[in-house]
């Protein structure tokens, strides 16, 4: 059947139509074959190419021959030459697919269909889900030197690109209780600004370093399907010391620009450290344009998620404090979260095994290093040419973390 084919079609000759349809009423998939260099620009024109992208030459081929479907034999367009007789053929056969796309559920809604362009807009993913929505912007901030030469110094993501999901991350109820009140302040922005409740957005996490703060933000970028900014401090700060105060505006304006998106800074007190009388006049003034930075921007009038974090808080200046909504700690995990890390890491892995004992056996390990016991306990079982572990090799891989953890600390 050519339902997917027409549904590309019938989608741009909508959106086309419809000047009040934005990009983010066109299904993801479909919006993913009109990127171009400049993003998706009106008119959508559908030509045999495009549709080769979803279907095969066979399908291409049944879909030339309906009666409504034209083709421009130079440019290879595909035009509908009736839209009324296409519109009533999709209707007949792709009523689960007009539910879930926003322009065809727009139009349909209209002629009398029993479809919700409301609800089809929500079950549908926004532009700035998009990979080739990433790639559009970042080429426009390249064409710009000093952003160009930024965009060098830190990491920016698009939640397609992030291998965590948020369902793999170990977190307790605190922490979980402070990531919903950012998703739910997300999803009701305008609210928020109506009301007035505009600083918002900004979050701090401090915890030794292993404990799930770096993965908490790629994960939290994944599920609310905003792209990530990642940067450590220390990259920034430049050797002329006048030029890390730049470095850091450069930064929230990228972000600024990226918008929706979390904008998160790791090493977060490599800057923001306590100021003294006897510090050089540019540290001072690289902290105070942090602390201007942070001031001047938040979730609800930027669309910018500030995340920042630190393994070690005591080292932060006092007033960094007062600029963050919610402080979110990150201890080394206790037994319950401990046992819920090794069930995530164990999830697809074969063997005989107690997870109980093992939680007992870790008290102090964080996340990281308990993700550390089944790589090594798994390694230990392919040596033997296995692929299933035992017991001996996860309590064996503990002894291995331990005594490395020993190591580190003796030096």
């Amino acid at each position: 059947m050519s339902v997917e084919l027409l549904e590309v079609i019938l989608t741009a000759e909508v959106y086309n139509k419809f000047e009040e349809l934005t990009e983010d009423d066109i299904p993801k998939e479909i919006r993913k074959l009109f990127y171009g260099k400049n993003g998706i620009n009106r008119p959508l024109v559908v030509k045999i190419d495009t549709l080769r992208k979803v279907g095969k030459r066979e399908k291409v081929e049944e879909l030339l021959k309906l009666p409504f479907i034209d083709i421009n034999n130079l440019t290879k367009q595909i035009k509908i030459t009736s839209f009324e007789a296409a519109a009533k053929w999709f209707a007949l056969r792709g009523i689960e697919r007009i539910r879930r796309n926003p322009t065809l559920a727009y139009y349909y809604q209209n002629d009398g269909l029993d479809v919700s362009y409301e609800e089809a807009k929500k079950k549908n993913l926004p532009k700035h889900s998009d990979r080739e929505w990433l790639k559009t912007i970042l080429s426009e901030l390249e064409k710009n030197e000093e952003t160009a030469e930024m965009l060098s110094l830190v990491r920016i993501y698009s939640p397609e690109d992030i291998r965590v999901d948020f369902s793999e991350v170990a977190l307790d109820d605190e922490q979980l209780e402070e990531i919903r009140k950012i998703e739910v302040a997300m999803e009701e922005r305008e609210y928020l600004r109506r009301v007035g409740v505009i600083e918002i957005g900004k979050l701090l996490f401090i915890g030794p370093p292993g404990t799930g703060k770096t993965t908490t933000a790629r994960a939290l970028s994944k599920k609310l399907k905003v792209p990530l900014v990642e940067v450590k401090l220390s990259m920034i700060t430049s050797q002329y010391l006048g030029e890390t105060s730049k470095n850091i505006e450069k930064v929230f304006e990228i972000a600024k620009r990226l918008n929706p998106c979390i904008l998160f800074i790791d090493e977060f007190d490599y800057v923001a450290k306590t100021r003294t009388s006897d510090e050089h006049a540019a540290v001072k003034r690289a902290v105070n344009t942090l602390l201007k930075s942070i001031d001047e921007i938040n979730l609800v009038e930027d669309g910018v998620i500030l995340i920042a974090a630190t393994n070690h808080p005591s080292l932060l200046d006092p007033a960094v404090w007062r600029r963050f909504d919610k402080i979110v700690e990150f201890p080394e995990p206790q037994e319950k979260i401990r046992k819920r890390i090794l069930e995530l890491a164990l999830e697809k892995i074969e063997g005989d095994y107690n997870i109980d004992e093992i939680v007992k056996l870790t008290e102090g390990f964080t996340g990281s290093d308990l993700k550390l016991v089944v790589r090594e306990a798994v390694l230990k079982a392919l040596l033997r040419g296995e692929k299933r572990i035992k017991m001996d090799d996860l309590l064996q891989a503990v002894e291995d973390v331990r005594n490395r953890l020993c190591l580190k600390t003796s030096y």
